[in-house]
């Protein structure tokens, strides 16, 4: 009876009968078959893995390199989805037929084992949720402030600072692009380009409209301020046949970068905003000291715009598209509130995950909110 408890509660926490055919030396496990009962087997994970293969072994591959590369990065992000995974369900199986076969004395053993699998487990548990067609790259992320004047100006810079202090803790790099300081204080916008593996994937949970209620300090009698800012999100795109982009339906500014100056910043038209005529569509870069680097960054914004559009327009029905939908930055638009008085609380309106930890989050902690969200995703696919 204890032998089969066991079994049943390892099998409740890694159900790995759709995967067994994928794991060395697990073709004579008697596990219950349930096909199409885990986002890998849904997204046909393996299958893929083994479709790129396959293709990655055509000796023309390299004729046309543009598309080898983006097979082999494709295949590569694949990989390292699956092959945790794949080696976590391998040691389950070892578990699952020592749980079986032991001795009573050896169960304390076991335990610890299995304690250590459903730790590693949990770490990576959120990549099965990453499988987007864009959620390996990098991304441009835009906080923009919303209703509040002043202080939603002010709460904008705050949200660009949790933002660079998360990517801090994931150890991607980050670069400010494009910034438009407030009168007063704080922010109008700012374009933040992340560059880090899953960076899309984990940010695009970000997007939408951020609401803080607090004590305001520009306000003389300190009165209870409710301020929005809009986080919107898009995957670098260097290479897409989804969108084609004429010369002749660009306009090209140049003028000088805004900062603090330096020896280059201020002195020389640098910075580049490029407007797509057709649409009205508008991208600009300024942080480069070259004005032709500072063109590519925004041309790269511009093309993942563009696609972004196009999908909207041919998926009017879907509700998720690559950016989340366009909404204004007020009231009852929120997916996340951030309440500092007269209570301290942070609250997903998405998935009723919160968190009394205001300090902790504001200073990038982000990870809880990013992986209920990508599971609440999951289940509505």
């Amino acid at each position: 009876m204890r032998k089969a408890e066991e079994r049943c509660r390892i099998e409740a926490h890694f159900p790995l009968s759709p995967w067994k055919n994928f794991c060395r030396n697990s073709a004579n496990l008697n596990l219950p078959s349930a096909r199409e009962r885990t986002l890998f087997e849904a997204k046909h994970i393996p299958q893929q893995i083994g479709e790129l293969e396959t293709r990655a072994k055509d000796p023309h591959i390299w004729d046309d390199q543009k598309a080898a590369n983006m097979l082999f990065q494709k295949l590569k992000a694949l990989k390292k989805q699956w092959e945790p995974v794949a080696a976590l369900t391998e040691e389950a199986i070892m578990l699952l037929e020592l749980a079986t076969e032991s001795a009573q004395e050896d169960q304390e053993s076991l335990q610890e084992e299995y304690e250590q699998l459903e730790k590693r487990w949990r770490a990576v548990e959120i990549q099965i949720y990453l499988s987007g067609e864009f959620d390996a790259g990098n991304c441009y992320l835009t906080v923009s402030s919303g209703a509040g004047g002043t202080e939603a100006q002010d709460w904008a810079a705050m949200l660009v600072r949790m933002y660079l202090r998360y990517c801090e803790r994931q150890g991607w790099q980050t670069e400010v692009v494009e910034k438009t300081d407030g009168q007063e204080a704080g922010i109008k916008s700012a374009t933040i380009y992340v560059q880090g593996e899953m960076a899309y994937g984990l940010l695009k949970c970000e997007r939408g409209t951020h609401r803080l209620v607090r004590l305001s300090p520009f306000n003389a009698k300190n009165l209870r301020q409710t301020s929005f800012a809009l986080v919107e999100t898009l995957p670098e795109i260097t290479e897409t046949d989804e969108v084609e982009i004429e010369e002749k339906d660009l306009r090209i500014d140049t003028y000088r970068s805004s900062g603090a100056g330096g020896q280059h910043v201020n002195k020389t038209d640098s910075a580049v905003r490029i407007t797509h005529l057709p649409t009205g569509i508008v991208a600009a870069c300024q942080t480069d000291r070259s004005q032709q680097r500072n063109r590519q960054q925004a041309m790269n914004m511009l093309r993942a715009k563009l696609l972004e559009r196009k999908r909207e327009e041919e998926e009017k029905e879907e509700k998720r598209n690559l950016k989340g939908a366009t909404k204004s930055a007020d009231f009852g638009q929120q997916i996340r509130s951030y309440v500092l008085h007269p209570y301290q609380m942070v609250k997903d309106l998405r998935t009723d995950t919160e968190t009394s930890n205001t300090e902790g989050v504001l200073d990038g902690d982000l990870q809880q909110f990013i992986d209920a969200e990508l599971k609440r995703e999951a289940t509505q696919e």
